[in-house]
Protein backbone atom coordinates (compact mmCIF):
# COMPACT_ATOMS: atom_id res chain seq x y z
CA UNK A 1 0.00 0.00 0.00
CA UNK A 2 0.83 3.92 -0.74
CA UNK A 3 -0.74 6.39 1.26
CA UNK A 4 -0.48 9.67 -0.27
CA UNK A 5 -1.67 13.24 1.17
CA UNK A 6 -1.73 16.22 -0.93
CA UNK A 7 -1.34 20.09 0.17
CA UNK A 8 -0.62 23.33 -1.01
CA UNK A 9 -4.34 23.95 -2.69
CA UNK A 10 -5.94 27.69 -2.20
CA UNK A 11 -7.37 30.86 -4.09
CA UNK A 12 -5.23 32.65 -5.41
CA UNK A 13 -5.48 35.24 -8.12
CA UNK A 14 -4.97 34.78 -12.61
CA UNK A 15 -0.98 34.95 -13.20
CA UNK A 16 -0.30 33.66 -9.85
CA UNK A 17 1.65 31.03 -8.57
CA UNK A 18 1.59 28.21 -6.33
CA UNK A 19 3.34 25.05 -5.71
CA UNK A 20 1.41 21.40 -4.79
CA UNK A 21 3.08 18.60 -2.35
CA UNK A 22 2.59 15.17 -2.26
CA UNK A 23 3.85 13.10 0.49
CA UNK A 24 3.83 9.09 -0.03
CA UNK A 25 4.59 6.73 2.53
CA UNK A 26 4.52 3.03 2.73
CA UNK A 27 6.72 1.77 0.10
CA UNK A 28 9.87 2.52 -1.48
CA UNK A 29 8.91 5.91 -3.65
CA UNK A 30 11.58 5.77 -6.27
CA UNK A 31 9.60 2.15 -7.08
CA UNK A 32 7.11 4.08 -8.30
CA UNK A 33 6.35 6.70 -11.24
CA UNK A 34 3.79 9.98 -9.90
CA UNK A 35 1.37 11.81 -11.64
CA UNK A 36 -1.13 14.75 -10.65
CA UNK A 37 -4.21 14.88 -11.30
CA UNK A 38 -7.08 17.55 -11.70
CA UNK A 39 -10.73 17.24 -11.92
CA UNK A 40 -13.27 20.45 -12.56
CA UNK A 41 -16.81 20.55 -11.20
CA UNK A 42 -19.15 18.57 -13.59
CA UNK A 43 -15.69 17.42 -15.50
CA UNK A 44 -13.82 14.12 -15.31
CA UNK A 45 -10.73 13.65 -14.19
CA UNK A 46 -7.67 14.98 -16.54
CA UNK A 47 -4.14 13.74 -16.78
CA UNK A 48 -1.83 17.09 -15.58
CA UNK A 49 1.40 15.48 -15.42
CA UNK A 50 3.99 12.92 -14.54
CA UNK A 51 7.34 11.89 -13.45
CA UNK A 52 8.85 8.42 -14.00
CA UNK A 53 10.59 7.00 -10.58
CA UNK A 54 14.09 7.03 -11.35
CA UNK A 55 16.00 8.25 -13.87
CA UNK A 56 13.45 10.85 -14.09
CA UNK A 57 11.35 11.17 -17.14
CA UNK A 58 8.28 14.22 -17.04
CA UNK A 59 5.63 14.50 -19.70
CA UNK A 60 2.58 17.43 -19.40
CA UNK A 61 -0.77 17.87 -20.74
CA UNK A 62 -0.79 19.93 -23.53
CA UNK A 63 -3.03 22.45 -21.59
CA UNK A 64 -0.09 22.95 -18.85
CA UNK A 65 3.12 22.39 -20.94
CA UNK A 66 5.19 25.10 -20.21
CA UNK A 67 3.54 26.68 -17.47
CA UNK A 68 3.89 23.47 -14.62
CA UNK A 69 6.69 21.90 -13.90
CA UNK A 70 6.49 18.43 -11.86
CA UNK A 71 9.66 17.13 -9.57
CA UNK A 72 10.15 14.79 -7.50
CA UNK A 73 12.63 14.22 -4.08
CA UNK A 74 12.87 10.57 -3.54
CA UNK A 75 14.77 11.21 0.16
CA UNK A 76 11.64 13.41 1.03
CA UNK A 77 9.58 10.52 -0.45
CA UNK A 78 7.12 14.01 -2.34
CA UNK A 79 6.71 15.08 -5.62
CA UNK A 80 5.75 18.56 -6.56
CA UNK A 81 3.45 20.24 -9.37
CA UNK A 82 4.82 23.95 -9.20
CA UNK A 83 2.36 26.48 -10.88
CA UNK A 84 2.84 29.30 -13.25
CA UNK A 85 0.98 31.94 -15.24
CA UNK A 86 -2.27 30.23 -13.50
CA UNK A 87 -5.97 30.78 -15.42
CA UNK A 88 -8.78 30.88 -13.68
CA UNK A 89 -9.06 26.99 -16.29
CA UNK A 90 -6.81 25.92 -14.13
CA UNK A 91 -9.42 25.81 -10.92
CA UNK A 92 -9.93 22.24 -9.80
CA UNK A 93 -9.48 19.75 -7.30
CA UNK A 94 -5.68 18.28 -8.07
CA UNK A 95 -4.72 14.50 -7.16
CA UNK A 96 -1.61 13.17 -7.25
CA UNK A 97 -1.28 9.55 -7.97
CA UNK A 98 1.34 6.57 -8.18
CA UNK A 99 1.83 3.42 -9.95
CA UNK A 100 4.44 1.21 -9.73
CA UNK A 101 7.25 0.66 -11.88
CA UNK A 102 10.38 3.14 -12.15
CA UNK A 103 10.22 3.71 -15.54
CA UNK A 104 6.46 4.22 -16.06
CA UNK A 105 5.26 7.22 -17.96
CA UNK A 106 1.08 6.70 -17.60
CA UNK A 107 -1.02 9.24 -18.86
CA UNK A 108 -4.34 7.55 -17.96
CA UNK A 109 -6.46 7.45 -14.58
CA UNK A 110 -7.52 3.54 -15.03
CA UNK A 111 -3.22 3.47 -14.77
CA UNK A 112 -2.89 4.49 -11.84
CA UNK A 113 -2.93 2.29 -8.60
CA UNK A 114 -2.83 4.96 -5.43
CA UNK A 115 -4.70 8.10 -4.92
CA UNK A 116 -4.68 11.66 -2.58
CA UNK A 117 -7.39 13.11 -1.22
CA UNK A 118 -7.23 15.97 -3.11
CA UNK A 119 -6.58 19.81 -2.70
CA UNK A 120 -8.49 22.20 -4.08
CA UNK A 121 -6.79 25.11 -6.20
CA UNK A 122 -8.88 28.12 -7.01
CA UNK A 123 -8.08 30.41 -9.76
CA UNK A 124 -9.67 34.15 -9.41
CA UNK A 125 -9.86 36.39 -12.17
Amino acid sequence: QVQLVESGGRLVQAGGSLRLSCAASGRTFSDYSMGWFRQAPGKEREFVATISGSPYRTYYADSVKGRFTISRDNAKNTVYLQMNSLKPEDTAVYYCAAVPGRRTVAVIVGSYEYWGQGTQVTVSS
